[in-house]
């Protein structure tokens, strides 16, 4: 059994999610927003550090997933998610951590099947695999979708390994 903590950086809204995978079982365990909406950006960046490492005391994960920085047209945007993503990074490296990182389309790819899915197509493939009653919110659904995909390279990977 292993518990996996997936993070969806954002500048004010930052997805958790955490699972449990157990051979070829995933199990929901947590999952929700940071939200640092009108702080300045060394609160913001703060928040998302502390209440990380308050989510990781919390629930121990063991291993943890992060969506990549993507090429970005806004360099101000492209900054402010690179800052969000180096707290969250800090945070998962206080802890000692190993964090595996994945490409949007990696993430889409794996937890749907299809790699340009939707906001909404990814709630509901979140929601259907982890048998949650509602769709989460996109943020934390777009976490949840991280530490699948990290589940599943995880088991591809011993499989390969191991023969």
């Amino acid at each position: 059994m292993t518990i996996i903590l997936g993070i969806d950086p954002g500048s004010i809204r930052t997805g958790f999610g955490i699972i449990k995978s157990d051979k070829n079982k995933l199990s929901h365990i947590a999952h929700g927003t940071i939200s640092a909406k009108g702080k300045t950006v060394s609160e913001r960046l703060h928040d998302i550090h502390q209440k990380l490492c308050d989510i990781i005391a919390e629930h121990n994960p063991v291993e943890a997933a992060i969506e990549e920085v993507f090429m970005q047209i806004n360099v101000q945007s492209a900054l402010k998610l690179g800052q969000a993503r180096g707290a969250a990074m800090v945070a998962l490296a206080h802890h000692a951590l190993p964090v595996s990182e994945y490409s949007p389309r990696e993430i889409k790819k794996t937890a749907s099947g299809y790699g340009a899915a939707t906001k909404e197509q990814m709630q509901f493939m979140v929601k259907t695999q982890l048998s949650l009653p509602l769709n989460p919110q996109a943020d934390a659904a777009d976490a949840l979708a991280i530490a699948i995909c990290h589940s599943q390279h995880r088991a591809f990977l011993s499989r390969i390994t191991t023969q």
